[in-house]
């Protein structure tokens, strides 16, 4: 009898040991797949400079107007990024708003800002 009972456990045990989910294992890395986005353009060309800095002064002279801006201009070209300034001149290209939005990032940073102040000084 004794030997019917643990048969039983041992044949149950191995029964529901087929039911157990198994457990998920961490698959090995796989190197990524490279990112199906355009990069961001990284260089500015002096056409696209030209523009950008074309923007800026439209915008320095809406905030400031009967003022000579090119000295502001530059602080805020001299402090942009170059995607910041791709942005802008693309931006300007295709009629987007939100240049405007832009400059005022840069004029924000504290060394455009010192930039714009000893220009303003001197003028």
């Amino acid at each position: 009898m004794r030997f019917n009972l643990i048969a039983a456990f041992g044949l149950s045990a191995v029964t529901l040991a087929g039911c157990v989910a198994p457990v998920p294992v961490a698959a090995p890395a796989v190197p990524s797949a490279p990112a199906t986005a355009a990069p961001a353009p990284t260089v500015l060309d002096a056409a696209s400079r030209q523009i950008a800095r074309n923007t800026v002064n439209t915008e320095m002279q809406r905030r400031l107007p009967g003022v000579n801006v090119s000295p502001y201009t530059d602080c805020v070209v001299n402090n942009a990024t170059t995607a910041e300034l791709i942005d802008i001149a693309q931006a300007s290209r295709a009629g987007i708003a939100g240049s405007a939005d832009s400059v005022a990032a840069i004029v924000s940073r504290p060394a455009t800002t010192q930039c714009i102040a000893a220009a303003a000084r001197t003028a």
